[in-house]
């Protein structure tokens, strides 16, 4: 899966472009930390949230920056790769996946969720994104 396939969705690989987006269109970022090769959890939540037509809605009041942190170097481009670390350095610091960061424009944090539970309830998930679309 190419990085961003994720569910037919427009998703940035790129924050600050994001941030340009996200001001011109009065939008908050929602930045989206996986391993989408090595990350059990990550891909159950792209299956049981990302591609749920009840996020589909909700992605477009939002601007969708994905973050892959693969171990198969073919996946990404060592430009990107190089860029991902860089993202993770600052918004991810203990490296949790995946993880769920909502920010504005300007990219201060609004909140976070990390993880996802073995039972596949993705409630938690769309309460949070609920609450940051308000």
């Amino acid at each position: 899966m190419a990085q961003n396939e994720t569910s037919n969705l427009k998703w940035l690989t790129n924050l600050e472009a994001a941030q340009k987006v996200a001001k011109e269109e009065g939008k908050p970022i929602l930045l989206y930390f996986t391993g989408s090769d090595w990350c059990s959890p990550c891909k159950k939540l792209k299956t049981d949230f990302f591609e749920n037509p009840l996020f589909k809605e909700r992605a477009e009041k939002l601007v969708l920056v994905m973050i892959d942190y693969p171990r198969r170097m073919d996946i990404l481009t060592k430009d990107q790769l190089a860029y991902n670390k860089t993202i993770i350095e600052k918004y991810n610091t203990d490296k949790s996946f995946p993880k769920i960061i909502v920010l504005n424009h300007k990219g201060k944090e609004k909140g976070r969720i990390s993880g996802y539970s073995s039972l596949r309830d993705a409630t938690p998930h769309f309460a949070f994104i609920d609450t940051h679309l308000e």
